[in-house]
């Protein structure tokens, strides 16, 4: 199985940036669909973007635009590169690790792997 730590998150004024990394250990990381969800305060958990193996990309609507999803397999690592960043982004981000392609993954979003979260705070 595959166990996934994020770092990274803190407190940035609105307009300001992140990077946000993800570490995996584990077999295959290569196989996997890698995915960033995030759940404000008091909100349901929501996606943010996807890559696939091959390095394609998916955004949902808020990211697009702002945040930059990427991959690097020799290290076993995922990023969440955000910029632009609004109050409305401030939530626990957190990395997953599916096993379906990435049209199936963004479909379903039922990831087999998670993290445990990073806080993002934004302030105005």
């Amino acid at each position: 199985q595959v166990r996934l730590v994020e770092s990274g998150g803190g407190l940035v004024q609105a307009g300001g940036s992140l990077r946000l990394s993800c570490e995996a250990s584990g077999r295959s990381f290569k196989d996997y669909t890698m995915e960033w969800f995030r759940q404000p305060p008091g909100k349901e958990r929501e996606f943010v973007a996807a890559v696939s193996q091959s390095e394609s990309t998916y955004y949902s609507t808020s990211a697009r635009g702002r945040f930059t999803i990427s991959r690097d397999n020799a290290k076993n690592l995922v990023y969440l590169q955000m910029n632009n960043l609004e109050p409305d982004d401030t939530a626990i981000y957190s990395c997953a690790a599916d096993e379906a392609d990435l049209a199936m993954a963004v479909a379903m979003e039922e990831p087999d792997f998670w993290g445990q979260g990073t806080q993002v705070t934004v302030s105005s």
